[in-house]
């Protein structure tokens, strides 16, 4: 066994409302009307999830042309465009939408503003489903931009009538100076400041920010494609600590501990916590630990379930 290490878990972590609200609409529509349920992209970006939901019955596909006329459908947490919604009522398909409502926030802010004749224009990574739910949501899209250099770039009058959204699940920091770059080049511009932020996101930046003065080295759990996931290695990075994203223990270096006295554990809105759990045991099986977990702040948030699914059994 190794020396002893120092473990400082990140409060809060893991499963956001939002998450759970995702997943909880997949199970209980499987429950309720039996597999297969099919549904349009990754409910949440988690391999471990995924593969979970899958033993019951979900079937994860990408575009609506993979599944069967009439079939049910759920529609993932990160939104879908309008198209996605008209397509799937010209096939008859039996939609249920498992949309964050802190997404469904977005796409309705972004639909006044061009409803008020703004052209609006998106703070987010391009390609991301979220980003893409967004832009489609829009009679004409929308304008994106992921950094500053990318609203030097624009080309858009000063005199422009402009309106911004951002992604709910970007870095603060990053997602700050990218409003002051879009308010110095377009000083009339309007939008919601860092309220589109998710609060989850934010709670899990914050607490990961206090865990880095702490700790020296940083573990995300979360999948590679999870945005806010990334967002958490980055805030850690920027605060001067090494941090690394892992699946699980499975994908943990025993070179990434020579010399470390102390590791923060965290996990993204989209990990659940049974994986922080399993990564605690790898660590105690292979070092002398003792935990501790940070103060932060208590998520009381629940988002209601539709009503079609209430009755379904826990």
């Amino acid at each position: 066994m190794g020396g002893p290490l120092r473990i400082v878990l990140a409060q809060p972590r893991s499963l956001c409302a939002g998450v759970i609200r995702a997943i909880d609409i997949v199970e209980r529509a499987l429950q309720k009307y039996g597999a297969p349920i099919y549904v349009r992209h990754e409910i949440v970006h988690n391999r471990y999830v995924l593969d979970e939901l899958r033993k019951k019955g979900a079937i994860f596909v990408e575009e609506l042309s993979e599944i069967p006329d009439g079939a049910l459908v759920v529609f993932s947490a990160h939104g879908v465009s309008r198209a996605v919604q008209r397509d799937a009522q010209t096939r008859g398909l039996d939609v249920i939408d498992a949309i964050c409502p802190l997404v469904q926030r977005v796409h309705n802010e972004a639909v006044r503003y061009v409803e008020r004749g703004f052209q609006v224009i998106l703070v987010g990574h391009a390609g991301h489903p979220e980003v893409e739910g967004v832009r489609g949501q829009v009679p004409h899209g929308l304008t994106i931009v992921g950094s500053e250099a990318d609203v030097a770039a624009l080309d858009i009058p000063a005199s422009a009538s402009l309106a911004y959204v951002t992604q709910t699940t970007l870095s603060a920091t990053d997602t700050s100076r990218i409003i002051a770059a879009l308010r110095a080049r377009f000083p009339d511009i309007i939008g919601p400041d860092l309220r589109d932020i998710c609060y989850a996101t934010q709670n899990r930046q914050n607490a990961v920010i206090e865990m880095a003065r702490q700790v020296d080295l940083v573990l995300v759990i979360g999948s590679a494609n999870s945005s806010n996931s990334n967002r958490l290695c980055e805030v850690s990075k920027e605060a001067g600590v090494q941090a690394y994203l892992i699946d699980g223990p499975q994908d943990l270096d025993a070179q990434w501990l020579q010399g470390v006295a102390s590791v923060g554990l965290t996990a993204g809105a989209s990990a659940p916590e049974i994986i922080v759990q399993r990564t605690l045991e790898f660590l105690s099986e292979r070092f002398s630990v003792s935990v501790e977990t940070l103060d932060g702040a208590n998520e009381n948030v629940h988002f209601r379930l539709p009503v079609r699914l209430m009755d379904a059994a826990e």
